[in-house]
């Protein structure tokens, strides 16, 4: 029986920064499979000819990344029902017939990394704060739902995003305006930034964390640095915390198992392995 060697990457612009290939090459040689993981550079007025090329290159698919993840939705033949609630796709697998299908892990990774950190986390636990209305914001909103939470309360610096948000999703969840952001806080049992304020380069996230709850856990999307100045002021309060790290390596196990055929494990190796890059 011929051996195939199977082929996947990520595009973004740009994506040099990307640890995805880090990921997935670990897990490709930790299964000892023949195949490999790319970066794939594709500039937005390229974006439909590169992910209509994925089936004529024999590829098996392709994680999709910032700037394409909405714009990807309208260049594949399918897009999961989950995906469209979100509203951007981030993995397209070519199916055997050459179809493009689209999917978005984003939200199994956050509730995996949140899992990972705290066993015991349950979503309707209490109120969750969850800060930027962006693409992120509305995968991480609709796992939370979908793992049960009743109470969100979204956090933006322009109002109508987080109150568009809001309306989309039902009563389960609420806007809260940007000059009110520290009363999001109260009795709140998770905060989530999705924002990039904090992130390498940018600045520090500008938010009081004096009326969260010593128990609540806070959670940032960023994960360089590994701590943002919004956790490490967490931490010193008290507060557990979790980075984005989590939600980035988890995310990318149902991508690698629907191209590879196998369902991969985040191991400490694996964390190292990338901490080391950061």
């Amino acid at each position: 029986m011929k051996k195939t060697f199977t082929i996947a990457g990520v595009m973004g612009w740009p994506v040099a920064h990307s640890r995805s290939p880090l990921i997935h090459n670990h897990w490709i040689r930790e299964h000892h499979l023949d195949g490999a993981y790319g970066l794939f550079p594709v500039n937005p007025n390229n974006l439909e000819a590169a992910i209509r090329g994925l089936q004529a290159l024999g590829l098996a698919g392709c994680n999709i990344t910032i700037p394409h993840k909405i714009n990807a939705m309208a260049y594949v033949d399918w897009v999961d029902p989950l995906a469209k609630r979100m509203g951007a796709i981030n993995t397209i697998v070519v199916q055997p017939d050459g179809a493009l299908h689209g999917y978005n892990n984003d939200g199994f990774g956050f509730i995996q990394s949140l899992l990972e950190s705290q066993p015991a986390w349950h979503a309707n636990t209490g109120p969750i704060a969850v800060l930027g209305a962006g693409g992120a914001a509305r995968g991480v909103v609709v796992s939370l739902l979908d793992a049960g939470a009743t109470n969100i309360r979204i956090v933006n610096r322009t109002h109508s995003k987080a109150e568009e948000l809001a309306q989309a999703f039902g009563p389960a969840v609420t806007s809260v305006k940007w000059e009110a952001r520290e009363d999001a806080l109260t009795g709140a049992a998770l905060l989530v930034n999705t924002t990039n304020q904090g992130m390498h380069g940018e600045p520090a996230l500008d938010l009081s964390l004096n009326n969260l709850p010593a128990e609540a856990l806070v959670c940032d999307a960023v994960y360089i640095p590994l701590e943002t100045p919004f956790l490490k002021a967490a931490r010193l309060r008290g507060n557990p915390t979790l980075n984005g790290l989590g939600m980035l390596l988890h995310q990318a196990r149902p991508a690698f198992h629907a191209w590879f055929g196998v369902l991969p494990d985040v191991t400490r190796e694996l964390y190292a392995e990338v901490i080391k890059t950061i």
